[in-house]
């Protein structure tokens, strides 16, 4: 009898994986908090170690994975703190910045990580049906995938608010994916090895701007009371809403959460379209995670930087083992928010914003620098100043995207 007891749990696996998984979201939060930074840097830095690490290559994929979802929470921190955003949260930055202008920082915080924690929640029944649909219809999607980027495009286009504003967002997505196709072939020698030149691309377009703008302002306000005063209702609404944006993101290439974001927009309710905004930006960008996972899995496609890492590194795909990770840093990213979230604010609001602007813009040109050498210093000079058009022209920021949606466009 007793021959035919197995033990469910190895409790020396768990251990060794709950000590990569909290590895994974030290990084993650390192990347969170740090502008300039992502997961897919650490994620491809522990890629290319993987072959040295004396553990399970499982193991190492459980750290990228932590990093990852870890990140995916905490990005939204210096956006707001900040405002230099991460590519995937660069929409929801401008209606982050309005409740923090208006004393509701630390609500919006708390609405990101609800958002994030739900996505991650339904993203998992979400992914099979979707999963399955779309390992049916990907060969289709991929043979017409210039047509469905134009689309998007076309649909970015026709939403703006304005002709002007649509004549500005065309001028942007033609600037971007020039500068797209000119730069993403690029292998430049630098300092480390993981990132290339994305890092300054989206450093460049979707951060420096926005500190370049804020110099000489008031900074972060007072901020208030940390009650969510959304109803539960329009949450749920929007989170769904996010996480399904974040099943495109993880199965259509080019198209990013920031893009989803705006085809989620007409799902959130416009009684508190910023609010929600930021709901579901922020679960459609965890929600990528677990999606990119299944897309992983079922298509042997990697979606995202992480995934990249994990395919590079032969990770063995345990669907089960990955999603308890996804799970487990989901959580510590919602506590780490709460935890962070508030001191981040406080600190940012009392110190002096032009030189704290001035100081981060140069971290911003170390890290362009550190991942793509003197190459990446002058490509995120150009994406700065690429960056400042679409605001002065009326135009959504998202339009940028192009430096990834063009070169897929021309093949």
């Amino acid at each position: 009898m007793d021959a035919l007891v197995r033990p469910v749990l190895d409790p020396t696996f768990a251990g060794a994986a709950l000590a990569f998984l909290f590895c994974g979201a030290a990084l993650g939060t390192v990347s969170g908090l740090v502008p300039g930074l992502h997961a897919n840097n650490f994620a491809l830095l522990l890629a290319g170690l993987a072959p040295s690490i004396p553990a399970d290559p499982l193991l190492v994929g459980v750290a990228m994975l932590g990093a990852g979802v870890v990140h995916s929470f905490l990005d939204i921190v210096p956006a707001l703190a900040l405002g230099v955003p991460d590519a995937a949260t660069a929409v929801a930055a401008l209606p982050g910045h309005r409740l923090v202008v208006a004393g509701r920082g630390r609500e919006a915080l708390r609405l990101s990580a609800v958002g994030s924690g739900l996505a991650v929640a339904l993203a998992v029944p979400f992914a099979v049906p979707i999963t399955w649909v779309m390992a049916r219809g990907y060969p289709t999607i991929r043979t017409h995938l210039p047509v469905l980027l134009a689309a998007v495009v076309a649909f970015l286009v026709v939403t703006e608010s304005s002709k002007r504003a649509a004549v500005g967002g065309v001028v942007a997505f033609l600037a971007s994916a020039a500068l797209g196709v000119a730069t993403l072939d690029v292998d430049p020698a630098a300092p480390l090895d993981a990132g290339g030149v994305l890092a300054p691309l989206f450093a460049g377009l979707f951060g420096a701007p926005v500190l370049v703008d804020a110099l000489g302002g008031d900074g972060v306000p007072p901020q208030s009371d940390a009650r969510i005063t959304m109803g539960r209702r329009d949450l749920g609404v929007s989170a769904t809403a996010g996480s399904l944006a974040g099943a495109v993101v993880g199965y259509v290439p080019g198209i990013s959460a920031a893009i989803a974001s705006v085809a989620a927009l007409p799902a959130v309710p416009r009684s508190e379209a910023d609010r929600g905004f930021i709901v579901a930006t922020s679960g459609a960008n965890t929600a990528n995670t677990v999606f990119a996972l299944f897309a992983l899995v079922a298509l042997g496609t990697p979606r995202t930087g992480v995934t990249v890492a994990i395919d590079r590194a032969e990770v063995p795909l345990a669907l089960p083992i990955l999603l308890v990770a996804c799970a487990t840093a989901a959580a510590c990213g919602f506590a780490l928010v709460l935890l962070v979230g508030d001191a981040y604010l406080r600190v940012v609001g009392n110190a002096d914003y032009t030189r704290l602007s001035v100081g981060v813009l140069c971290l911003l040109g170390c890290v362009s620098y550190a991942f793509a050498g003197s190459f990446g210093v002058g490509v995120f000079l150009v994406a700065a100043v690429l960056g400042l058009l679409p605001p002065r022209l009326g135009a959504r920021r998202v339009h940028l995207m192009g430096v990834l949606i063009g070169p897929l466009m021309l093949g």
